[in-house]
């Protein structure tokens, strides 16, 4: 599912109307070696593109070969470019952009602490069942709860939380795969 939202109109734009902003999920197949990271976020920072999200993992050790997933946002035509931008990189084996596939799937992990006492603890507690959270940490003042879904489903669980004592929230970052026996 694309994620769009209407760009602000820039001052020098000729265009009368306004591009919509999309998010992107781009898994990207490198060679396991160093210096590709910097080289891919290098890309994404010299032309003002954003990261909103970025995981790295290797993936085929005995070839040598890593996955890094990125979240981005822009319009179709920037995520695009940055498609093409990345295929072009030396490093780089294959780009998929995860979200163009309808049977795509993402998750995330967080850890999120919780302060509370009271009915704000069974309130958090009844929430954390409702979400699936695992208790990974317990304290008589706070509760670390873990929890692994899509990056909605935190976000909402973390919306729940902030008025019951929201302390900090860690986050993985998105790992993306398309469904079905191909790889990317």
């Amino acid at each position: 599912m694309v994620k769009t939202h209407a760009a602000p109109l820039s001052p020098y734009s000729t265009a009368p109307h306004r591009s919509h902003v999309e998010t992107h999920t781009l898994s990207v197949l490198v060679d396991n070696e160093p210096g590709v990271l910097a080289r891919v976020v290098g890309l994404f920072s010299g032309r003002g593109y954003n990261i909103e999200s970025l995981t790295v993992a290797e993936v085929a050790h005995e070839r040598h070969l890593s996955r890094i997933t990125i979240v981005t946002s822009g319009t179709p035509e920037t995520i695009e470019q940055i498609r093409h931008q990345l295929e072009r990189l030396v490093p780089v084996n294959s780009v998929k952009d995860l979200t163009l596939t309808v049977r795509a799937i993402e998750r995330e992990l967080a850890m999120i602490k919780v302060r509370g006492r009271g009915e704000n603890r069974v309130e958090a507690m009844n929430l954390a069942e409702a979400f699936r959270a695992k208790v990974i940490d317990a304290t008589v003042e706070s509760f670390i709860f873990e929890l692994t879904g899509n990056p909605q489903k935190i976000d909402d669980f973390v919306d729940l939380m902030r008025p019951l004592g929201l302390v900090e929230v860690s986050r993985t970052g998105v790992a993306a795969i398309s469904r079905g026996p191909e790889p990317i």
